[in-house]
């Protein structure tokens, strides 16, 4: 089973979208999606409802997760982890052992040639319309990603 892990700084707003529209995009019998946050304000709390709302718009629904801090183990236990912008980066690399574990990492939209900013903007403290706007950059983010490991696995 292959399993990809997504992050973001709180884990309710950004990841836990990528986290259900990859999970949406990819058979569930050969793949886990996970997502997690790189500060600990929000272990076991809901996405934020804007988040949820905008999923279930697309028809995703997200209100299961539940808010989790990124550990090192993670390392271990997902192939692929894509975080959200260069400051999740930075954290998640920082808890790194080795270039093994720091290969995993990658920014969400270095897989789309097309955006040439690289970082997904947090929408926490904006409006409905900058959570559809992450939910847009997500969902070809994530189409991508689907794509590639579908392939990858033939």
């Amino acid at each position: 089973m292959t399993r990809i892990l997504m992050v973001c700084l709180g884990n309710i707003c950004r990841s836990p979208l990528a986290h259900g529209i990859l999970e949406s995009k990819l058979p569930k019998d050969t793949f886990y999606v996970d997502s997690a946050g790189t500060a600990n304000y929000h272990v076991g709390d809901l996405p934020d409802q804007r988040s949820i709302t905008v999923a279930q718009n697309h028809g995703i629904y997200i209100s299961h997760q539940r808010g989790r801090q990124f550990k090192t183990s993670d390392f271990d236990t997902f192939d692929y982890i894509y975080v959200m912008d260069q400051s999740n980066y930075d954290n998640v690399t920082k808890l790194a052992r080795n270039t093994n574990d720091i290969g995993k990492v990658k920014l969400i939209l270095e897989v789309d040639d097309t955006v040439k900013n690289k970082r997904v903007p947090d929408p926490y403290y904006g409006e409905i319309s900058d959570f559809e706007h992450v939910f847009t950059l997500l969902d070809l983010a994530c189409s991508i990603i689907s794509k590639t490991l579908t392939n990858k696995d033939l």
